[in-house]
């Protein structure tokens, strides 16, 4: 039975794979809290029939804010039988963009997860005429927890008219509504149809070389399209997903249950490889010396034993001393790490891939449910530095300007009430404009060059693709985070974040005297250390795409403080506000 409503993957998930109580999964009070798929159908179905008792129809839309947790899928599957519309919105948003979204959508009920979250949006309550009521999945004193919502479910069953309505509803139905993170003006309300979701997890359903035994480890925001996607992948190949606590519990939460998948970020993977090094700067004598030589080996691994029998002899020593204890730090069972949302730097992906975790890479959009391209296993399905070749079922073509366009079922239904803006990215031929620049390789891998409307043009009129050379700077374990400028500008520049940490740990081995942050990197012998990093780069870069001047940056960039988005992508235009002090110092401009 191949599903055609995503709410069909539950009742399919019973037919087809054995009982196991852990189809869904996560800490309560230190244990794992876990669901066998009967009790995920009660509570799917007990969530439809109180909505219908509420009063909710199909087509209204009914939004969530929370953590990963059993319950997201509980009300996911509830809304969704009962033909409404489920509304994810980041928990890490402004105010204002709460209140836009929830005007915009006219949400009739609200699901928040905590007294943190519910504290940040509920000034905004009174100012969304449409809301209804709200529910939290926390207790919380004076709220209606779900329970309740259970309550009045089962107490008010009405199994006929469910079935009758799940019947009505059709594979090209509008699913959800997500709004996407955009950097200026507000959010766009992205419209995707029960199929647009189900054809992507189907089509990658054949890269996962693991069955219904498989475990996955989730963290990723369920809002955001990525994550959704794959989570349905795990329930259509019966995989038990265990949602981490936090970001912090990560590592911890896999040693306890060794998931063989999880999906991740190029910032998150960044983080763990820079913690890997520093524990291996801790070592001392032949130890230390036999970590960075293996870290050497890691950084030159090419695929299909291309470095050689030698190389390889060499690799399985480094396996041995030092790459297995990396595996067991997380869990010692990944065959695969998913990574999306940005382009990886290509000498991370060959160290992951040498240490035996192999990463997968993918690329696409909210508005493409969202995979477009993915590494894969297929003949020439990966190549580092590219995306790999465009999915099963999906066309690629590079327009005239560059721009990456696509067609295929993933292909969004549209922007919610706002078809001019739809018109703008979906041409009368179908091609989605994806907004990306890039190129297809001889053997048909796809490798993204940039963003469009981040490419810049110096005054002398060169093009620069600054997320290139981005990467390539945070290739140094000295640069946390950067952001290259420029336009308009006789030469490029950036903006450097240091890895505060490491500079720290060499600032000690130096015996350099570590002052504050603000301070540190305003000694002479730190600016000079990185203008050898930064040197180190432009021999990889053509003349006029090197870096010329640069100027640190005192704190990281995160979500919180506004640098970045939801899904760790820069926000350029809050950067470039945030610090055009530093900007009009590099390029010496006067301000009136």
């Amino acid at each position: 039975m191949e599903p055609k409503r995503i709410f069909d993957l539950i009742s399919r998930y019973k037919l087809k794979f054995k009982p196991k109580d852990d189809v869904l999964a996560a800490k309560e009070n230190g244990n794992w809290k876990k669901y066998s798929i009967d009790e995920y159908i009660e509570n799917v179905n007990n969530v439809s029939y109180a909505l219908l008792k509420l009063g909710i129809k199909k087509g209204d839309n009914i939004a969530s804010i929370s953590n990963n947790r059993p319950e997201w899928n509980f009300i996911d599957m509830g809304i969704q039988q009962i033909g409404a519309i489920h509304t994810p919105i980041y928990p890490t948003i402004s105010e204002s963009d709460y209140k836009y979204i929830l005007n915009h959508a006219e949400v009739k009920l609200l699901f928040i997860s905590s007294r943190e979250l519910l504290t940040k949006v509920e000034q905004v309550f009174p100012e969304v005429s449409t809301l209804k009521d709200i529910y939290t999945f926390n207790e919380i004193e004076g709220e209606k927890h779900f329970s309740k919502l259970i309550e009045l479910g089962k107490n008010n069953p009405e199994k006929e008219k469910l079935e009758k309505i799940k019947e009505s509803i059709k594979s090209n139905d509008v699913a959800t509504l997500i709004y996407t993170s955009g950097t200026t003006g507000n959010p766009k309300g992205v419209m995707l149809s029960h199929n647009n979701l189900l054809s992507n997890s189907i089509a990658v359903s054949y890269i996962p070389t693991f069955g219904e035994k498989g475990k996955a480890l989730s963290f990723l925001p369920l809002c955001h399209v990525y994550e959704r996607m794959i989570n349905y992948l795990y329930q259509y190949l019966g995989i038990s997903i265990y949602y981490a606590q936090s970001m912090a519990t990560i590592a911890d939460n896999a040693k306890e249950i060794k998931p063989d998948m999880m999906t991740a970020v190029p910032r998150f993977l960044e983080k763990v490889y820079d913690k890997i090094l520093n524990k291996g700067r801790k070592l001392t004598g032949i130890k230390k010396g036999i970590f960075f030589w293996s870290v050497g080996l890691a950084e030159k691994y090419e695929l299909n034993r291309e470095n050689g029998s030698w190389y390889e002899f060499k690799l399985k020593i480094a396996d041995k001393l030092v790459f297995s204890k990396w595996r067991e730090a997380l869990g010692g069972n990944f065959k695969i790490i998913v990574s999306g949302g940005a382009a990886i730097q290509p000498r991370l992906a060959r160290v992951f891939w040498s240490a035996k975790l192999p990463v997968y890479e993918g690329y696409g959009l909210t508005e493409t449910s969202p995979v477009i391209a993915v590494t894969s296993t297929d003949s020439n399905g990966i190549k580092f530095g590219t995306v790999g070749p465009p999915l099963r079922g999906v066309e690629v073509k590079i327009a005239d300007d560059s721009e990456i366009l696509c067609k295929g079922p993933g292909v969004m239904l549209g922007y919610y009430r706002d078809e001019k803006l739809t018109d703008e990215v979906i041409d009368k031929n179908g091609w989605f404009h994806t907004g990306d620049v890039g190129i297809i390789e001889k053997e048909g891998q796809l490798r993204l060059t940039g963003r469009k409307k981040e490419i810049f043009k110096t005054s002398v009129g060169k093009y620069i693709a600054p997320q290139i050379i981005e990467n390539k700077l945070k290739e140094s374990p000295f640069i946390d985070n950067a952001m290259v400028i420029g336009e308009n500008q006789k030469f490029a520049a950036a903006l450097i974040v240091p890895n505060f940490e490491h500079l720290r740990s060499w600032c000690n081995i130096k015996k350099i005297e570590y002052q504050e942050n603000k301070e540190i990197i305003k000694e002479h012998v730190i600016r000079k250390r990185y203008q050898r990093e930064i040197e180190k780069c432009n021999l990889e870069l053509g003349n006029y795409e090197q870096i010329r001047k640069f100027r640190f940056v005192d704190t990281e960039w995160s979500v919180e403080t506004g640098e970045l988005s939801a899904t760790l992508k820069l926000k350029r235009n809050t950067v470039i506000q945030k610090y055009q002090y530093l900007a009009d110092e590099i390029f010496q401009i006067k301000q009136l």
